[in-house]
């Protein structure tokens, strides 16, 4: 009888728990959609390829403090990465979901749907910071882009910058009830956050006051962030402390709005 029981508790052990469960199918779904793999991963450094083979982006410029176009650039193909999978890939999923009624569904089993939520979450998160990683080495390998001298605080801009993306993508979900909406909100809001991340113009080289501006946005404030860690510098506290608050208030909004049907 006592083995039984053994046998039973180590067979119950040894299944995995619904989130995980959870986590393991959102995987293997993710890996078969080619087209947010390629834009998560695989766009950024492609965008930043192709600027980094422009000869006079290649070479150090007095107005940019000795630097080169390409070295503003890779914090901010890093950010565009994060901008793709938290506004692009993650909200037309989870709202397929809910509007599908699968969150629906699953609420009358063991597995809540809170599970897949935070899933889709790790996966996008996850796929972002692999982008980054693949940025950073694609930059020093191919162009001589220097590696972070900053490695904490850059690391920790990233993981902000994570959040509030993700945090952002969780409430355009929150707000919109259809994919058609969600498609449209989430391309204004893309549109917004690429500016304000510097991808047509680096942050560092805008006008004074459109640069302050763009420096309280999440996206603004995490280029700088970055831009400094890279630099050698502990990110401004300024720029950690608009991301923080970013987070924290797109996490409260989109918690008490996201609705499972």
């Amino acid at each position: 009888m006592t083995m039984t029981a053994t046998i039973r508790t180590t067979a119950a052990a040894s299944r995995p728990t619904p989130t995980a469960a959870v986590l393991r199918a959102e995987t293997r779904l993710f890996l078969r959609e080619p087209g947010s793999l390629f834009w998560i991963l695989v766009f950024p450094t492609a965008l930043m390829t192709i600027l980094g083979l422009i000869p006079s982006f290649r070479e150090a410029d007095d107005a940019l403090g000795g630097r080169s176009v390409i070295d503003l650039y890779v914090p901010v193909a890093v950010l565009l990465a994060m901008i793709m999978a938290g506004l692009q890939a993650m909200p037309p999923v989870l709202t397929g979901y809910r509007e599908r009624g699968i969150l629906r569904r699953m609420s009358a089993t063991p597995v809540r749907p809170s599970a897949l939520l935070t899933a889709q979450i790790v996966l996008h998160g996850v796929a972002s910071l692999g982008s980054a990683v693949l940025v950073i080495a694609v930059g020093r390998i191919a162009f001589g882009v220097r590696l972070p001298e900053q490695g904490a605080g850059y690391l920790l801009s990233l993981l902000l910058a994570v959040v509030c993306v993700l945090g952002l993508g969780a409430t355009i979900c929150a707000l919109s009830r259809t994919s058609k909406v969600v498609t449209a909100v989430g391309s204004v809001a893309y549109l917004l956050m690429m500016f304000t991340a510097g991808v047509w113009v680096p942050v560092s080289t805008m006008p004074d006051l459109l640069r302050r501006i763009v420096e309280f946005t999440p996206f603004g404030a995490a280029s700088q962030a970055l831009d400094q860690a890279a630099s050698g510098d502990w990110p401004g506290f300024a720029h950690l402390a608009v991301m923080l608050v970013w987070a924290a208030v797109l996490g409260v909004v989109s918690t008490r709005l996201f609705r499972w049907e």
